[in-house]
């Protein structure tokens, strides 16, 4: 997956949510940021960049600045304590790293964001969301790609996107809501039977309460999500901001800014309103289903 920009490192969204409540509880203490800088024996761009979530907190830095802000709370220390640890450790500790070999950076970023996601809200144009995908379809995805050039780094790649699809299941599964454009069920993906058994996983899928598949039909024109795919990550964390993977014609984007996350919130929203209702879409992938044949 190629990226324009740089994508968010995996503990950003847990460390903008600590880095909320460290600028909270020093705004509470009354200090400024160059106060709170000489308390801490700092410059204000670490101050500003903690509280950005920019860069990892060690422990012994959260115990000064709380400290120096006057939490005495030992509830509310262990617990931002916990949190700092959870982003210190999230990117490291993946099960992707194994992959290394045959993956981007970028693209590990991405899972290990995925990881933490509990919702993905996505458009997609001409492809099945990888998490939606049968692994026919992935192996023909890869193939095409021209990425992987041999028949294990293609195999490697096929077993990652796989293992990206437990998230879909489990005891916390992550919620997926999909509007696939029309041509995702006509393009011929790996040949007739390969999207004939894609298009019945998907009905399959759609059964579960944590899938939603809807399709944008051609008859519904013009629409402004035409113009490339994206997907909107959400998580738990209460307070933390979606995060935007938007595919254009030079590459990929990622977007963390609250503007511009919201700018395709509302794409999202717009082609969830003109797509048919999933009870609807059912009906057309079968249809598309029925006309794929060998």
């Amino acid at each position: 997956m190629p990226a324009k920009s740089t994508s968010p490192n995996p503990s950003t969204v847990l460390g903008r949510q600590l880095g909320d409540e460290l600028k909270r509880l020093r705004d509470a203490s009354g200090l400024t940021t160059a106060q709170a800088a000489e308390a801490l024996d700092c410059t204000k761009g670490k101050v500003s960049r903690i509280e950005n979530g920019r860069v990892a907190l060690r422990l012994p830095d959260l115990t000064a600045m709380l400290q120096a802000y006057g939490v005495a709370d030992a509830e509310v220390r262990e617990r931002l304590a916990a949190l700092a640890r959870k982003a210190n450790r999230r990117r490291r500790e993946g099960w992707w790293n194994q992959y290394g070999s045959v993956l981007a950076d970028t693209y590990r970023d991405y899972i290990a964001l995925e990881a933490m996601a509990s919702s993905i809200r996505t458009f997609q144009a001409q492809l099945v969301p990888g998490l939606l995908q049968t692994p026919e379809y992935i192996r023909a995805v890869t193939v095409a790609s021209q990425q992987w050039q041999t028949a294990d780094e293609i195999e490697a790649f096929v077993q990652v996107r796989l293992a990206r699809q437990e998230r879909l299941t489990g005891d916390s599964p992550l919620r997926i809501w999909a509007v696939l454009s029309e041509a995702v069920l006509l393009q011929q993906v790996g040949g007739p039977e390969v999207m004939k058994t894609q298009l019945l996983h998907l009905l399959d899928v759609s059964e579960n309460p944590n899938v939603t598949i809807q399709v944008l039909p051609f008859s519904r024109g013009a629409h402004a999500s035409m113009f490339g795919p994206y997907v909107v990550l959400g998580f738990p964390e209460q307070g933390a901001l979606d995060v935007v993977l938007a595919d254009n014609p030079t590459g990929s984007m990622w977007l963390e800014q609250e503007t511009e996350v919201a700018r395709y919130q509302d794409l999202f929203g717009a082609a969830r309103t003109s797509a048919l209702s999933p009870v609807e879409s059912r009906g057309i992938i079968r249809r598309r289903a029925k006309e794929h044949r060998a």
